[in-house]
């Protein structure tokens, strides 16, 4: 049995709209930005200030004193506490160590949920990170947790 045959001038049709449609998609996944005079994520222009200065000035977050995450009561030995807001979990591994990492799992962005058994859970493809070092115990995930700078002052754990 012979195959159907499709004539070429449908198939050149196919692929220019194809090839139309990758273009479109491609195109509506860039931004154009006036500031710096091309694609988003491209370096800025001189002058223009970066999303962190815009917060308010660093003499006016020195003058209100640090940044308190947590307090030290709060955070479970041999487990944790999320700061969803923050993007941040930190561990208490052993009485009085503390730990902080990003709480951005590395395979896909999600946010990890619970900190349980000596790990760091992601909700989303069941990566488990360390509560100790914040590397991957369990994949998918292809990297470890990126380690957050904090502090113990007295009973508050503040960011670095």
């Amino acid at each position: 049995m012979a195959e159907p045959r499709v004539p070429a001038s449908s198939r050149r049709t196919l692929l220019a709209y194809v090839g139309a449609a990758c273009v479109a998609a491609l195109t509506g996944c860039t931004t154009y930005n006036a500031n710096n005079g091309g694609i988003a994520g491209s370096q800025p222009a001189q002058g223009s200030s970066t999303p962190a200065a815009t917060g308010g000035s660093s003499a006016a977050a020195a003058s209100s004193g640090p940044v308190v995450l947590a307090r030290t009561a709060d955070i479970p030995v041999g487990g944790g506490k999320i700061l969803t807001d923050k993007k941040i979990v930190i561990t208490e591994p052993q009485s009085g160590t503390f730990k902080a990492f990003t709480a951005v799992c590395t395979h896909q962005g999600c946010i990890v949920n619970s900190v349980s058994g000596g790990t760091i859970n992601c909700p989303c493809h069941g990566s488990k990170f360390s509560i100790v070092n914040g590397s991957v115990v369990n994949g998918p995930a292809p990297s470890p947790l990126a380690p957050v700078g904090i502090e113990v002052q007295g009973t508050s754990i503040v960011q670095a």
